[in-house]
């Protein structure tokens, strides 16, 4: 039905598109310039109208003129072009055609196996085909499968001017995986009544509820002598970072949490006697909550403080976005036709909080409610990736009828 779909995929997912946190271009890295240019090329040729490029906030946008005279509103979908940091260069493609449900040898040579031993999640793809790695990269289906999908059933509905549909908003934007694509995402020009981003995991996810998030670096000034003669005089600052994190409570930890079970996530600490830093990340889904835990952390710097004559441990901290169900909650239209089209596909809705966050959790907040929708990949972020061809087609098959469902 797709005709383009996969072989779209095999080319994006061929260009590497990692972003940079350290950059301080738009977009964070000019391999995202240059795949915008192939992006802008291939929507123009399929038919698309004000397809453009906003060297600002570098994403690119467009639109599929409504084709109908009913009064519709403009709906928007929203995918990113960066990769995670993880090796994205000369990525190999594999097709599993039919897959057994047993391990695949992604890379022989380097011992590299997907196995449901591991990934048991793997044998929901019984029979399917599954695009995988070649056990060297990730693979790039977050979020390039998201933009093929938006782009095949946009390309669909131009190739089927039976099917009435109101004007579509597309926009293909930078820099999510470092967390600042959507900062300067331009919401008026965009100019959509409700949006999508299409960067969930598994078929069925439909998401309008994420993480409050924060993060938090912690500079802790030790003072160094020689340990012969240290006593009453050495301030060790790794010791001080230890008894920091040892205040947060120990077992609401990522790996100790899930569902809307909020959490301090210690991300990294380096140091010496004489100087240490930790940076930490904060979240939460419960605004009142998260308030709460970041007021713990600055407490027990607080406290820690007290045991000197001068101040040894500061911090800065900085909210990251909100939860959005704060905002889509006001206007559910977004969440109810989204499940209503996933019903009419037979595909049950998978309506579960984000542990983490999406572009549109910082959109939503700019005034545009924008859900996530599943775009079908597992196991994102490393060599391990895979997509199933009929999970992309599943997620094509969803946007096409949420358009339709709109008239």
């Amino acid at each position: 039905m797709y005709t383009n779909l996969v072989d779209r995929f095999i080319e994006y997912v061929k260009i590497e598109t990692r972003s940079d946190e350290n950059s301080q271009t738009v977009p964070s890295t000019q391999s995202q310039v240059e795949f915008a240019k192939v992006l802008m090329k291939d929507l123009e040729e399929i038919g698309l109208s004000e397809v453009e490029y906003n060297e600002d906030n570098g994403f690119v946008t467009a639109t599929l003129e409504a084709n109908t005279k009913a009064e519709a509103p403009t709906v928007g979908f929203i995918a990113h072009m960066d990769t995670a940091d993880f090796n994205a260069e000369n990525i190999n493609p594999q097709f599993i055609e039919d897959y057994d449900g047993k391990d695949i040898v992604l890379n022989d040579e380097l011992g590299v196996v997907l196995s449901p031993k591991d990934f048991p999640n793997l044998k929901k793809y019984e029979t399917q085909t599954l695009i995988t790695t070649d056990g060297t990269t990730l693979l790039g289906a977050d979020d390039k499968a998201g933009i093929v999908e938006i782009i095949s059933a946009v390309e669909y509905l131009i190739n089927h001017p039976d099917i009435e549909h109101g004007r579509v908003r597309l926009a293909f934007g930078p820099d999510e995986e470092i967390g600042a694509g959507a900062d300067r995402f331009d919401v008026e020009h965009f100019n959509a009544d409700f949006a999508y981003t299409v960067d969930g995991g598994p078929v069925g996810e439909l998401q309008y509820e994420s993480f409050n998030a924060a993060g938090a670096k912690v500079h802790i000034q030790g003072k160094n002598v020689h340990p012969g003669t240290a006593k009453d005089q050495m301030v060790n600052a790794l010791t001080l970072a230890m008894k920091l994190n040892e205040q947060l409570p120990e077992n609401e930890v990522p790996e100790q949490t899930e569902g809307r079970e909020g959490f301090f996530h210690l991300t990294s600490m380096e140091g010496t006697v004489e100087e240490a830093k930790l940076d930490y990340i904060i979240r939460d889904h419960d605004r009142e909550k998260f308030e709460k835990r970041k007021k713990l952390l600055l407490n027990a710097i607080d406290k820690l403080n007290e045991s000197f004559d001068e101040k040894r441990l500061s911090i800065e901290m900085k909210d990251q976005y909100y939860n959005m169900r704060e905002i889509i909650e006001k206007d559910m239209r977004s969440v109810e036709v989204a499940k209503e089209a996933m019903e009419a596909l037979n595909i049950e809705p998978v309506m579960e909080p984000i542990r983490g966050g999406t572009d549109g959790s910082k959109i939503s907040f700019m005034g545009l409610p924008t859900p996530n929708l599943f775009a079908g990949g597992e196991n994102f972020h490393g060599r391990y990736e895979f997509v199933a061809v009929e999970s992309m087609e599943a997620a094509t098959d969803v946007i096409r009828k949420i358009i339709e469902l709109l008239v």
